[in-house]
C-alpha cells in the first residue's frame, strides 16, 4: 500500500499544480484587464497597479485550491480507471476507498492550507487591495463611506453605517459604539452606544439626527438612556478613514466575531454577518468535501474520457457555489440558524460523496 500511496499522490500532484497555476493565472488576468483600463484612464499610478495584482494574489490562490484539488483528483484517479489500473489495485484485495484515501488526505490538507490562508493572509491583502482601489476610484469624501461596513473612529469607537446617499451627503441608520475608557474620575467606566436615524457628514465631522444615546453595563444591559436632536462625532482624516474601513471580507474570522459581539444588542440585524462567520470557517473545507465526491465520480469519468471529468468537475463546483448562496440566503432572512445555513453545502455534498463512495464499493 505504501507503494500505491506514493503512487496516488505523485499522479496527484502533477494535476494539481497545474490546475491550481492555470486558475490562478486566469483570474488574474481577468484582474489585470481592469488595471490596465485604470492606468489609462491615469486613476491608478503603475506601482499601485503592482501592488494590488500582489494583493489580491493570494484570495485567487485561495480560491483556487478547492478547484485544483476536485480536478486533480478527477484526473489523477479517472487516469487509473481508464488505463485498467484500477481493477488490477482492487484485484489484490485493497477497498476503493483505501485506494483513494492519499488524495482525501491531500485534500484535507488542501483544506488547512486555505484555512490559514483566509484566516492569516487573505484579510489584510485584501484590505490593502481595497484601500487602494478606493483611494483611486472615489475623490468625493461622502464616496468614502460605503454602506454596511465597519469604520473605525477616534476616541476608540467603532461606527457602522446602513445606508449612503451620496447625492445629497447623507447616511441612514448610523450605530456608534463607544467602548469604554477608565479615566482617575471614572476608573471603572461603562461603553456606549449611540443609535441615529439619518445625519450628514464633512471631512473631519459627522453630525447625527433624531438619535438616542445608551450607557451599557458589563453585561450589556441598558442602564442609561436619552435621546438627542443632533449630536457631533469627530471623524479622521481622509486618507485614515479610508484604511479603516472594513467589509467582511477584509476581516478575519476573530475580528468579525468581535464586530457581532459589539452590535448583537444594539437592535441591528447581525444575522447575515453571523452566517459570514461560520462560512469563513465552512468554506475552505470545500477541497475535502469536493474529494470526497469526485473520488467515487473518477471511477465514471475515467471510463467515459477526460471531456467527462471536466465536465463533473464544473458541474461539481457549480452545483456546490449554488447551494452555499441558497444556504447563505436562508440564513440571512432567518429561515436556517446562521451555522446550520453555512455548513449545510458541506453537509449534504459529503453526505452525497460518502453515498457515491459505497455505491463504488459495492457495485
Amino acid at each position: 500500500m505504501r507503494i500505491l500511496d506514493r503512487y496516488t499522490i505523485r499522479e496527484f500532484t502533477g494535476p494539481f499544480l497545474a490546475c491550481v497555476s492555470g486558475f490562478t493565472v486566469m483570474l488574474l488576468s481577468g484582474i489585470l484587464f481592469e488595471l490596465i483600463e485604470m492606468l489609462v484612464q491615469g486613476q491608478l499610478p503603475p506601482l499601485d497597479a503592482g501592488r494590488l495584482l500582489i494583493y489580491k494574489a493570494p484570495a485567487i490562490v485561495a480560491l483556487t485550491l478547492p478547484a485544483g484539488a476536485l480536478f486533480a483528483a478527477l484526473l489523477a484517479l479517472g487516469r487509473f480507471a481508464k488505463d485498467s489500473e484500477l481493477t488490477v489495485m482492487r484485484v489484490t484485495g485493497s477497498a476503493y476507498w483505501r485506494l483513494a484515501l492519499p488524495v482525501i488526505m491531500i485534500a484535507a490538507f488542501i483544506s488547512c492550507i486555505t484555512l490559514w490562508l483566509n484566516e492569516t493572509v487573505v484579510p489584510a491583502a485584501n484590505h490593502q487591495a481595497e484601500t487602494l482601489f478606493r483611494q483611486a476610484l472615489v475623490r468625493d469624501v461622502i464616496g468614502h463611506v460605503e454602506p454596511n461596513v465597519f469604520i473605525k473612529a477616534p476616541d476608540d469607537r467603532v461606527i457602522y453605517v446602513g445606508e449612503v446617499d451620496r447625492a445629497h451627503r447623507r447616511v441612514k441608520n448610523v450605530l456608534v459604539f463607544e467602548a469604554a475608557r477608565a479615566t482617575r474620575e471614572n476608573p471603572r467606566p461603562f461603553p456606549a452606544l449611540i443609535t441615529a436615524r439619518e445625519g450628514t457628514y464633512a471631512d473631519s465631522v459627522w453630525h447625527l439626527e433624531n438619535g438616542v444615546h445608551r450607557t451599557l453595563d458589563a453585561e450589556g444591559y441598558v442602564v442609561q438612556e436619552s435621546g438627542f436632536q443632533r449630536m457631533d462625532i469627530p471623524m479622521v482624516a481622509i486618507d485614515q478613514l479610508l484604511a479603516e474601513q472594513k467589509t467582511t471580507d477584509e476581516m478575519t474570522r476573530k475580528e468579525l466575531g468581535e464586530y457581532i459581539r459589539l452590535f448583537q444588542s444594539s437592535g441591528i440585524p447581525v444575522r447575515r454577518y453571523e452566517v459570514d462567520y461560520h462560512m469563513k470557517l465552512a468554506l475552505p473545507m470545500a477541497a475535502l468535501v469536493w474529494v470526497l465526491i469526485a473520488a467515487p465520480l473518477a471511477c465514471a469519468a475515467g471510463r467515459s474520457g477526460r471531456f467527462f471529468g471536466v465536465f463533473i468537475s464544473i458541474l461539481v463546483a457549480f452545483a456546490y457555489y449554488v447551494t452555499v448562496g441558497l444556504a447563505s440566503s436562508l440564513g440571512g432572512t432567518g429561515v436556517l440558524p446562521p451555522h446550520i445555513a453555512a455548513w449545510l453545502p458541506n453537509i449534504v455534498f459529503s453526505c452525497l460523496g460518502l453515498a457515491l463512495m459505497v455505491r463504488v464499493e459495492y457495485n
